[in-house]
């Protein structure tokens, strides 16, 4: 198995140009769908030090939507890309990726493809947070059911079968239409959020699992927290650096370096 280097190794001077963080959710803030208390806490600290935060989540908008209410965040790009969330004079300001007719369009596909999952791979169900979905599908691999490796690469197979991009997170195989991917969600939430053009130079990723490792490649400082040792054979792009601490205090690990090398 390839080495990674300990987050401890990183440099001071490879913290300093940073205006920002981005972070998967599931398994890098949370355990069991719960945020860490560190990682919370890790959050107020960078929202009290002005250093912005944007989580990427394959989870549904619906599920993001009270968390980008209450956690200091700057905002969820929710679906991979397909749903940004923000606060706007504390209401929830919810805003689409793709326009009502393309998602109308898509959404019946999505569910024919959903379906045939079902019928056709053992054991294969939607995830339980389905019912909050607007752009896309997940089919549940470790959360509530668990889906061998065989059977995770046969939901995959599927949906690119049905025209849909297929991704592998610590939790669920996520699909949808489309181009967007956390790539595109960080442009998108980035300058819509901070008012500024993206540049992965400015900003920390930090993730956990395969559906990362689009940001693992581009953003020259990733991270993947402890749990990411599970991943690390499928993944062609690996984090530049390790944490010592698995998910949410992983996660704290992160915001403690930064924040040293900014003071």
């Amino acid at each position: 198995m390839r080495t990674i280097p300990p987050l401890s190794d990183c440099p001071r001077a490879a913290w300093l140009p940073l205006r920002g963080v981005l972070t998967d959710i599931d398994d890098t803030l949370t355990a069991e769908g719960d945020i860490a208390p560190a990682a919370l806490a890790a959050l107020h600290r960078l929202q009290d030090a002005g250093v912005p935060v944007i989580a990427i989540t394959g989870r549904p908008a619906g599920w993001s939507a009270p968390f980008a209410l209450d956690w200091p965040l700057r905002g969820i790009v929710a679906e991979n890309g397909g749903v940004l969330l923000h606060r706007e004079n504390d209401a929830l300001v919810t805003e689409f990726a793709q326009d009502d007719a393309t998602r109308r369009e898509n959404f019946a596909r999505l569910q024919a493809c959903a379906a045939a999952i079902v019928a056709t791979v053992p054991g294969a169900q939607p995830a339980r947070d389905s019912a909050g979905r607007l752009t896309d599908i997940a089919v549940d691999h470790s959360e509530f059911t668990r889906l061998d490796d065989e059977a995770i690469a046969a939901v995959c197979d599927l949906m690119r079968a049905h025209g849909l991009v297929a991704t592998v997170s610590s939790i669920h195989v996520n699909g949808w239409i489309g181009e967007h991917s956390k790539w595109t969600a960080a442009q998108w939430a980035v300058r819509r959020l901070t008012g500024r053009a993206f540049d992965p130079r400015e900003w920390v990723y930090v993730g956990d699992s395969t559906n990362d490792q689009l940001m693992f490649e581009r953003v020259p400082l990733s991270v993947g927290v402890a749990n990411i040792a599970r991943f690390l054979p499928m993944l062609d792009h690996p984090p530049a650096y390790v944490t010592a601490s698995e998910r949410g205090d992983g996660f704290a690990e992160v915001a403690r370096a930064l924040l040293a090398a900014a003071g």
